[in-house]
Formats: structure tokens, C-alpha cells, sequence
């Protein structure tokens, strides 16, 4: 408490406390939010000790422009801080403002006229060629219906041997299968189609569960079904890949959405060149599929640092 005496005066020091605790019965915000943004608003505040030489008071958060909170951003970048560290602290310092601003002390416009931090793009984390396999194994899978595991195996060999995403992949009804038995239609994003090679591997696994599955589906309906035969969800395949993960001694970044990483870094790897992942993923821009050219450096950087003599 002495610090924090030393770096505001009580009535802003209530304030904050006050707003601390609404984030946390109000809104329920986790212990880890609620203690990064304890951690933020008192750096803030120590940041405008040093600035006004003196605590801190409600009358100088009323005439903070936005040039103070850029200079706290400058201050903790060149303490270390990365981009994303530095926009949860903005972020905080915002809702400590309008928390002040509803009840009537400050005016929280001059946080709300600073640009957060431009946060870099996080890399795709795909699995190695190995454990791709592995996870969609039907033999690896833990269900213990024959049926159920078969459909587990499926959907996941359609998102690591097709790259979809699993929303498209539980949307793949019969008639998407119809026709050319090395192609499958797949609705995506926006509602729209593009056609995408179907391999023997994955077609074998979708005929090995339709032929188990004990349900009569429609032509037009869902393919994948759940237990009791309503549509198979999201969060049952979710749930199976944690077990895989589990059994299979796997990172908790090997989720069903990194097969679909997988799918596209692998083909990259292989040398498959942009603009066909970009059709193959269905993604609107070329921009987006970039993003995989980074992970594959990444790749042959860390082979590079293992392998070469001179490393």
C-alpha cells in the first residue's frame, strides 16, 4: 500500500480499486486479467508520478491528452514490453477511464484517440508430418464405439488430408461426395463453394464411416452425426483431439484447426506453390495463405540451427 500511496492520492487510489473489483464481480473477468490489469494501471500510474513529479491525481487524469498515453507506451516499449503487452495495458487504461467518465470525473477521450499497438501475426502452429498421421490413425482413435471412432477418424482426415476447416468438414453432406470420386465440394466462408482434391486416404476413412454410421442420412444433410443422430458439433471433435493430444503425448497447440495448418504447410514444404493453397484453403486473399511461407522459414531456420556445422 505505501507504494501505492507514493504514486496516486486516495480518492483516485479508491477509484481504481473500485473499478478493479466491478471487473471482477461485475463483468468476471479471470484472477489473470484482473491482476495484468492491476499491473497496468499502476505502472500508469507511476509512469505520471515521474511525469508531474507527484502522485497522481483525479484533477490530472481529467487533463491527460493523448500524447501522455503515448508517451507511457513509448516508456514501457523501451522497458521491453512487446505489442500485445502494450495493447492489454491500453486496453486497460481505457476501461479505468470509462469507469471514471460513468461516474462523472474524468472525460475518457484522450485513451480512446490512441492507436493500440499494431500486433504482429502470431504464426500457425502446425504438427509434424509424423503426428498428423498419427492423430488421424483410425486406430488411434479412443472412442469406443466402432462407428464413432470411424466418424472421429473421418472428420479429422478430411481436415489434415483436405485442409478444411472443421465447420466445413461437418457441413459435407452426401451429395458433395456425389460425382467425381477424386473431387468433394465444400461450402466455406460466405457460402462459397470451391472444389478441392479428395485423396484416396480421406475418401476411405468417409466410406468407412458411412458404412458403420447407424443412421440413414440424407443426401443434402449432414454427413457427420452425433451419438444420439442429431448433427455431429464442434466441440465433440474438440473434445476427442484433447484426448488424442493426451494419449498421443502432443503439444496443446494440436488442435483440430492445426490440421488444417498442417495441411498447408505441408504442402508448401513439399513445394506447392501459394496461390494453389490459397484455392485449396478457400481463403479470399493471398495475403492470409502468405502467413504459411513464414511458419515453413521458421522451419527450415530450426533444421538449419540442429543440422548445419556452422550453427
Amino acid at each position: 500500500m505505501n507504494e501505492l500511496l507514493v504514486i496516486a492520492d486516495p480518492a483516485l487510489l479508491a477509484e481504481r480499486q473500485h473499478w478493479l473489483t466491478a471487473l471482477a464481480t461485475e463483468r468476471r473477468l479471470s484472477d489473470k486479467t484482473i491482476e495484468a490489469y492491476e499491473r497496468d494501471s499502476r505502472q500508469f500510474l507511476t509512469f505520471l508520478t515521474q511525469h508531474l513529479a507527484g502522485p497522481a491525481r483525479l484533477s490530472d487524469i481529467r487533463t491527460l491528452r493523448p500524447a501522455d498515453f503515448r508517451g507511457f507506451l513509448a516508456a514501457r516499449r523501451r522497458d521491453g514490453a512487446g505489442a500485445r503487452t502494450l495493447g492489454r495495458g491500453l486496453a486497460g487504461l481505457r476501461s479505468f477511464l470509462r469507469h471514471l467518465e460513468r461516474h462523472g470525473l474524468v472525460n475518457a477521450a484522450g485513451a480512446a484517440a490512441v492507436r493500440s499497438p499494431k500486433q504482429p501475426k502470431s504464426l500457425p502452429k502446425p504438427l509434424t508430418d509424423r503426428d498428423a498421421l498419427a492423430v488421424v490413425d483410425g486406430d488411434a482413435q479412443l472412442a469406443e464405439e466402432p462407428w464413432v471412432a470411424a466418424r472421429n477418424a473421418a472428420v479429422l482426415t478430411l481436415l489434415y488430408g483436405c485442409g478444411l476447416r472443421i465447420s466445413e468438414a461437418l457441413a459435407v453432406t452426401p451429395e458433395d461426395m456425389a460425382g467425381d470420386p477424386t473431387a468433394l465440394r465444400v461450402t466455406g466462408k460466405g457460402n462459397k463453394t470451391r472444389i478441392v482434391p479428395l485423396i484416396e486416404p480421406a475418401r476411405a476413412a468417409v466410406r468407412t464411416y458411412q458404412a458403420l454410421c447407424p443412421y440413414v442420412i440424407e443426401a443434402s444433410a449432414p454427413l457427420f452425426r452425433g451419438a444420439k443422430g442429431g448433427v455431429l458439433q464442434p466441440a465433440i471433435i474438440q473434445r476427442e483431439m484433447q484426448r488424442l493430444r493426451g494419449a498421443l503425448g502432443l503439444p496443446d497447440s494440436a488442435t483440430p484447426h492445426a490440421l488444417r495448418h498442417s495441411f498447408a504447410t505441408h504442402l508448401l514444404a513439399g513445394g506447392g506453390d501459394l496461390r494453389t493453397i490459397q484455392e485449396l484453403l478457400g481463403h479470399a486473399s493471398l495475403s492470409t495463405t502468405q502467413v504459411y511461407t513464414g511458419v515453413d522459414a521458421a522451419r527450415l531456420l530450426d533444421i538449419y540451427d540442429r543440422a548445419h556445422p556452422r550453427a
